[in-house]
């Protein structure tokens, strides 16, 4: 931790997160959207001025600035153990109370998606500034908080441009997104059909629409069993005796059965290539148990990828991820040291204002006394600005021999001093 004096106000954050408590205990503290703005008023009647309600399925956290930590921490904890309907000693036991340095480290970190589940997750950041703005509109947000969420969004932000943290797929869906994207270009250009409604087929239909997917289209092999799902995805229903006809009209096959018997042949591929003069075709086998006949994948232009293929292009991406987050770490502890240190040059403003306004009534009441006369002016100046700090500085030398050292110590650094001082000089 640093040891340079922070100003009144301190940062902290109070909550708990993935690490630091169970499922169960987060889904009960989780705060729906619209709750928000009544906690934060909650929290506002009970003295907290300054602060921002995070609720995700990751984390449940108060990221604020207090004078008195104690008392933050005991109403945020209160607070969302009554939301949770649960014993406050049961929730503090799962929670976490960071302030200072830790608090600053803390948020920059979550900001820049290192604190996650899975590093790098996109959705971190925009969590993060919905949260924010739902309580800068209702007027618990200011300056110091706000300047601590700016500096953190900067701290993500490089984290983002000088680092590969966000590159590569995590998981099984978004690794099927980029395998079509390098297969294909432009998603917005693409058809997909979804053979089936299997819950792995569906997760890879979805995350292809939310990428630009022109279309989607599902069919099974059972009639009505697309319907439900075709209705919620926005997606066309076909008939599935068309199936050779909707295969030719497809850019990406996801096949979800799972009947225990092959649903994808290679005749019906075949046919379906050469209708498409062979423009090229992704298909995903995403059935438990496999749909597609392995000779399928000996056919030129038809690209299959079996659930095993994505969770290894899944597993680099997320091995590179975790080699980007050291790199990430060094910039999160940059960041952190650079924002401490402005915040703690900021704290000697008011003290500056005050004597630099003091120096120009020194100033004026100099020059009134010397009717004009500069010279005179310049020694009554002088004379008066030193008298106080002369006589404050012979008290201490003569009480406190430690605190002159300190004095002495801060003297030369303030106004660059050496000994080359005139003895005539030093009776003043």
């Amino acid at each position: 931790m640093t040891d340079t004096p922070l100003p009144k106000g301190r940062p902290i954050v109070v909550g708990a997160n993935h690490r630091s408590s169970t499922m169960m205990m987060r889904d009960r503290i989780f705060v729906e959207e619209p709750r928000v703005p009544a906690l934060l008023q909650e929290l506002s009647d009970q003295g907290l001025g300054q602060v921002i309600l995070l609720s995700t399925c990751d984390r449940v956290e108060a990221i604020g600035i207090t004078q008195d930590p104690a008392a933050f921490q005991k109403a945020v904890l209160q607070t969302l153990a009554r939301e949770g309907e649960c014993e406050l000693d049961e929730l503090q036991e799962q929670t976490y109370s960071l302030t200072d340095e830790a608090a600053v480290e803390h948020m920059f970190r979550v900001t820049a998606s290192l604190d996650s589940l899975m590093v790098g997750e996109p959705q971190v950041l925009g969590q993060v500034k919905h949260a924010h703005r739902q309580a800068t509109e209702t007027d618990h947000v200011r300056a110091e908080l706000e300047t601590l969420m700016q500096a953190a969004y900067s701290a993500a932000k490089r984290v983002r441009t000088e680092t590969k943290i966000g590159e590569g797929p995590v998981s099984m869906a978004a690794s099927a997104v980029q395998i079509a994207r390098d297969v294909f270009g432009d998603l917005s250009r693409c058809k997909a059909l979804l053979v089936g409604t299997g819950d792995m087929g569906e997760m890879i239909a979805r995350d292809l629409l939310a990428n630009g997917l022109s279309g989607l289209t599902i069919t099974h092999p059972r009639a009505g069993r697309a319907d439900p799902l075709a209705r919620e995805l926005d997606a066309h229903v076909a008939d599935f005796e068309n199936f050779e006809n909707l295969l030719a009209d497809s850019d990406i096959v996801l096949s979800a059965v799972g009947t225990r018997r092959f649903s994808l042949d290679q005749a019906p591929v075949k046919a379906a290539l050469k209708i498409r003069r062979h423009k090229p075709m992704f298909i995903v086998d995403a059935g438990v148990p496999g749909d597609v006949e392995p000779q399928v994948e000996a056919l030129d232009d038809a690209f299959v990828y079996g659930l095993g293929d994505l969770e290894q292009v899944a597993l680099k991406g997320r091995a590179g991820r975790e080699q980007e987050a050291a790199r990430a770490n060094d910039i999160i502890k940059q960041d952190v040291k650079s924002y401490l240190h402005t915040r703690a040059e900021r704290a000697a403003v008011p003290a500056l204002t005050r004597l630099r306004a003091k120096f120009e009534k020194a100033q004026e009441q100099a020059l009134q006394d010397a009717g004009g006369d500069a010279e005179k002016a310049t020694r009554l100046l002088v004379g008066r600005l030193l008298h106080d700090p002369s006589q404050a500085m012979r008290r201490i030398a003569a009480d406190d021999e430690a605190a002159w050292a300190r004095l002495e110590f801060a003297l030369e650094r303030l106004f660059d001093l050496n000994d080359s001082i005139d003895e005539n000089e030093t009776s003043s």
